[in-house]
């Protein structure tokens, strides 16, 4: 066994809160090592948001050359596989030069704690290390629910799988109406495979609004995607061909046969198995979530938790954000979380995102507010691209006209977003929003015009 030096901040997983988390605590000059027991760059650049982005974006160019008839099919998702381990390894590599230019030690294997100043190091070839740190930062990410009717293995799938399949399923079906089996069962539809979408509630994609989810909808009907809401799956039998998958709905048992399941019905923390927290006496509510404080301090005042392992949604965003705090609430600054503008995006067709309160929540909480809401169909820009569906939708306060909220729908959704975001962020209000001079012809004028709207209603608001 060989005894590591003591560092100043220890770094439990390299996803994209981890490393950030890294990189930050070594350029505020603190002595940092990171522990990684796969591959740095974690979920997200390995099985995640890089490689199923890379998979979407490949399926959006199939389905335009296939229009096009400029493209014949045969090796296509072969050579989108291709691409896509491409851009992961790329990804990944700019991780490490990012962390080692930065003089932060790279520590490779699993990673359990010995006691709350002291961590194990188990690597295959290398055996076993151990580290001594004054602070550390938990950053361990999550992996898929598992249904137990449903166990991962064969023709069950968990996204990780259904990323790395070597060739187009003629047939899939996709437990869970969320972002990941949304956007997933687009990707393949649009490679040539029938699928068919399981969900258990009334409607898919559950964090936004009905009127948003509507054109997404139309979109899959549009990809020939079967829709069954409200269907309860209660077990399967797989076969050499494929899986026989059973569910309910009202009371009644149908089967679907696919060549393969997937099952995206959600994630949760990596706080089990052999990390060691409960010998340390680290605070965890029932879900296996780590409790923390406004700076990410857990119930151990020199350890800190980011990203899905806390409370909030799983976002690889939120967890870089929260990787900025710890970092520099470790060394002394007043750094403190607040999630008043964390955006939410589905990569599906079309895109649609969300930032701060709804209109429903606005609803529940009894603010007085008034909507802005612009359509994508009187958009130059929108119509140039042949991509005429989706609005914005800006919610601002009826008396003082500051923007409280944003939802969009349609093309380039995830990157416009980030406007309305920093709104929120510097308490602007929907004349100011209004009066900002936009580019033309751009999508970004839909989100000025909503913004025009809004801001006219709270002048008659207030004229009342």
């Amino acid at each position: 066994m060989i005894h590591l030096e003591t560092v100043d901040t220890l770094v439990i997983g390299s996803g994209p809160g981890g490393y950030v988390a890294a990189l930050r605590s070594a350029n505020l000059g603190m002595k940092t090592a990171i522990v990684e027991r796969d591959q740095l760059g974690g979920v997200c650049t390995h099985v995640g948001c890089i490689p199923s982005k890379a998979l979407i974006a490949e399926a959006e160019r199939f389905k335009l050359r296939t229009q096009l008839g400029v493209f014949q099919e045969g090796d296509s998702f072969k050579e989108a596989q291709a691409f896509k381990i491409a851009v992961v390894k790329k990804q990944a590599g700019g991780v490490q030069f990012l962390l080692k230019s930065a003089g932060v030690t790279i520590l490779e294997g699993e990673a359990s704690l010995i006691d709350q100043h002291t961590a194990a190091i188990q690597h295959f070839e290398q055996g076993e290390k151990r580290i001594t740190f004054r602070h550390l930062i938990l950053a361990t990410g999550s992996r898929p629910i598992e249904i137990r009717s449903l166990p991962f293995g064969g023709r069950i799938l968990s996204s990780t799988e259904a990323l790395s399949l070597p060739k187009i399923p003629r047939n899939l079906v996709v437990v869970g109406g969320g972002y990941i089996g949304v956007e997933l069962g687009q990707m393949f539809a649009r490679f040539g495979t029938k699928v068919t979408i399981l969900e258990g509630g009334e409607q898919i994609l559950p964090g936004f609004e009905s009127e948003l989810v509507s054109p997404v909808v139309r979109q899959l009907k549009e990809d020939e995607i079967t829709l069954i809401t409200g269907a309860n799956v209660t077990g399967a039998d797989q076969h050499t061909s494929g899986i026989d998958l059973h569910y309910e709905k009202q009371e009644v048992r149908y089967t679907v046969n696919a060549e393969y399941a997937l099952i995206t019905v959600g994630r949760k923390p990596n706080t089990d198995g052999t990390l060691g927290l409960d010998s340390i006496g680290l605070s965890m509510t029932p879900q296996g979530l780590i409790e923390i404080d406004e700076q990410c301090r857990t119930s151990i005042p020199h350890i800190y938790a980011i990203g899905d392992i806390i409370h909030g949604p799983a976002l690889a965003h939120k967890a870089s954000y929260e990787a900025k705090v710890a970092a520099e609430a470790i060394s002394g600054k007043p750094s403190m979380i607040d999630y008043k503008a964390i955006p939410l995006v589905v990569f599906s067709s079309p895109e649609l995102a969300g930032v701060g309160l709804s209109e429903t929540d606005c609803k529940l909480k009894s603010i007085p507010v008034v909507i802005g809401k612009s359509m994508f169909s009187i958009n130059g820009k929108a119509l140039a691209l042949k991509e005429p569906e989706g609005f914005v939708k800006i919610v601002a306060h009826a008396e003082s006209g500051l923007i409280l909220g944003a939802q969009i729908v349609g093309a380039e959704a995830s990157t416009l977003i980030s406007e309305l975001s920093l709104s929120i962020e510097i308490g602007a209000t929907a004349e100011d929003l209004a009066m900002t001079i936009h580019p033309h012809p751009t999508l970004g004028e839909i989100i000025m015009e909503a913004a025009e709207m809004a801001s006219r209603k709270v002048e008659k608001y207030l004229a009342q």
